[in-house]
């Protein structure tokens, strides 16, 4: 447990959530919900409704089975890493750094972010095409307009964990609730309906189709994330809290997993219901499903209800496509990035691939891209699914709680199944791209690139058997040991940054805290009167003299102390000039006082101190 206390998955919201702990099991179980939402939303994103809708259109209900396999293997798989999660307290992409060498964890780690970049390419491209059908926006409007859910996930963080699940369910709710509506628009038949759950594959085409939504189904992504999402509750590490945790996100997952299996089903169902009774066998683009909808059905609200889903379903799929992305990065990387710049980095991957796509080619290719985005989940997916398999069967490491034979069994059948179809997914669309290409030298490249993933997952399957090496520290920081402690060098020069309000009392505070025999003073304050902004430059303005006059006084005040006291006046910018006086005068540490807001009231009266900390290289002492 070391380890795990030293490298928190997901660190700001690590326990951050309490268990009930009275005798209500209901209330105990409401405290877990939560996780499993979020990741359900992986599996209704816009990137899945293409396979769906040509399942329905093509082969009506018959491949309804495939989506409850799909399911059935996806509760499985996200059962697997609550339990890894919860039992060794680490996330997949920690263990993974502690097993595979360092080269390797590399490898992987560019892989699940190509994953992570696809899955928010489908959702980006969802929600624009989304808003394109609702109010006429064009595609590329709507591409760049989605970059600005950038920062809702940034506001709902800082809500708290519970908040931002809320939200997501919220989210969910509103799917389910269109395609309720769509439901009762299509009138499907129920009789064909529960047929279509007898697995039954008409033709080959049918097979591929299949391939495709089993594909699309199981995200890759999400295997890291519920693995660090389940440490957000907080539990006893005893045996039977541990069994009592797992029980409940089990519950958790069944309940979510299934709404997003009845969503996909409720897409299956539309097309099978709309376009094949009525001869439409070729439906599997988006912009083709919302136009078929409203002449079908003669209904206007068909189609409205059909584009606000996929907004919706594109809204809340990036949310958790970032969390990911922060938690692969920190667990492979050891790596913490500000959430803004992480966030825009994810959503940069997607929009930029996106925006010159539709530059040079235009919308028609934005079909092709939703493919696209498809195929590069499913050649990452089969590198999370085996690693997974390996850590929760390890009982050296998970004791009584590593899987069993049967579900070991279980496991790795549905591992060999997921490898087999996502590869041949990948190999029919790699042989497409074979195909059009008159390039050898890219040929070559795809070919040489093909032969390298097969390498690593044959690597990922073996190393953990054949190959097992003494685990790596998951420490953040250095080693204790490896630290060299040293006397504390006294400050011989102390800049003191002053703003004229009541944090200055505690800046004064600070300094006559020092020795007047062993160090001087600096006084600094900035002025930032209109024509000094508009100038950017010195001013002596009234502003600037009744400032100057001000300092003196408390130079003055300082002397009496005892102090040497030299002071000045700084202009327009306040980082670059109080990082201007340090430098001047070999400041040893600065004295600043904080200003008492955050938030909103940052960005409306700027932030300092935080800045500072950056700007300097010395000691920054915060009086507060």
């Amino acid at each position: 447990m070391k380890d795990a206390q030293q490298h928190r998955s997901l660190d700001d919201v690590h326990e951050s959530v309490p268990v009930h702990q009275g005798k209500s099991k209901f209330k105990r179980l409401l405290s877990f919900f939560g996780p499993a939402y979020l990741i359900s939303v992986g599996y209704m994103d816009p990137g899945n409704w293409a396979t769906d809708l040509a399942g329905g259109s093509q082969f009506g209900y018959t491949l309804l089975w495939v989506l409850l396999m799909s399911n059935i293997m996806a509760l499985l798989l996200q059962s697997l890493c609550t339990r890894l999660g919860i039992v060794r307290g680490k996330d997949l992409a920690q263990c993974n750094r502690e097993i595979y060498p360092k080269r390797m964890n590399f490898v992987l780690y560019v892989l699940a972010e190509l994953a992570i970049a696809a899955c928010d390419l489908a959702e980006v491209l969802g929600m624009a095409i989304g808003l394109n059908l609702l109010f006429g926006i064009d595609i590329l409007w709507g591409v760049l307009i989605s970059f600005a859910d950038t920062f809702l996930l940034l506001y709902l963080q800082r809500l708290g964990m519970r908040k931002l699940e809320l939200f997501i369910v919220g989210l969910i709710s509103l799917i389910g609730m269109c395609f309720l509506a769509e439901m009762f628009f299509a009138k499907p038949n129920l009789v064909e309906v529960v047929q279509g759950f007898v697995p039954t594959l008409p033709n080959t085409a049918a097979l591929y189709i299949a391939i495709g939504i089993i594909g699309a189904t199981v995200m890759p992504h999400n295997l890291y994330l519920h693995s660090a999402l389940v440490q957000t509750r907080k539990i006893e590490k005893t045996p039977a809290a541990i069994k009592r945790a797992l029980k409940y996100n089990f519950l958790d997952s069944t309940i979510a997993l299934n709404i997003a299996f009845l969503v996909n089903a409720a897409i299956l169902i539309l097309a099978a219901s709309v376009f094949h009774k009525n001869g439409m066998h070729d439906v599997a683009e988006l912009q083709d499903a919302y136009r078929l909808l409203g002449t079908t059905l003669g209904s206007d609200w068909a189609p409205k209800l059909f584009a606000v889903a996929l907004i919706l379903a594109g809204q809340s799929s990036t949310i958790t496509g970032t969390l990911a992305g922060q938690i692969v990065m920190e667990g492979y990387l050891r790596l913490r990035i500000s959430p803004l710049l992480r966030r825009l980095l994810t959503r940069l991957l997607a929009i930029v691939p996106a925006v010159i796509v539709i530059l040079v080619f235009g919308d028609k290719e934005v079909g092709q891209m939703l493919i696209f985005s498809q195929v590069l989940l499913s050649m990452q997916l089969a590198f999370a699914v085996i690693p997974l398999i390996h850590f929760v069967s390890d009982k050296e490491k998970m004791g009584a709680f590593a899987i069993g034979p049967v579900v070991k069994f279980f496991s790795w059948t549905i591992a060999a199944v997921i490898a087999v179809l996502n590869f041949q997914l990948v190999f029919e669309e790699v042989r497409g791209w074979l195909q059009a290409l008159d390039n050898l030298a890219v040929q070559v490249l795809i070919v040489a690139a093909a032969l390298g993933l097969l390498f690593l997952l044959i690597m990922t399957l073996v190393y953990p058997w054949v190959l097992k090496r003494k685990p790596t520290r998951l420490d953040v920081h250095s080693a204790f040991e490896e630290l060299q402690f040293n006397a504390a060098a006294s400050f011989r020069t102390i800049l003191l940054a002053l703003d004229f309000s009541k944090s200055d009392e505690k800046v004064i505070s600070q300094a006559l805290q020092f020795d007047p025999k062993d160090c001087s003073l600096v006084l600094v304050h900035i002025v930032e009167s209109a024509s000094v902004k508009y100038s950017g430059e010195h001013s002596n303005d009234l502003e600037a003299r009744e400032d100057l006059a001000r300092v003196e006084k408390y130079a003055d005040f300082l002397a009496t102390k005892g102090y040497d006291v030299r002071f000045e006046l700084g202009f327009n910018n306040r980082v670059k000039a109080i990082k201007k006086s340090c430098e001047k005068y070999g400041v040893d540490l600065l004295v600043v006082g904080s200003h008492g807001h955050a938030g909103l009231k940052d960005i409306i009266f700027g932030e300092t101190v935080n800045k500072l900390r950056h700007a300097v290289k010395i000691p920054v002492l915060i009086a507060q």
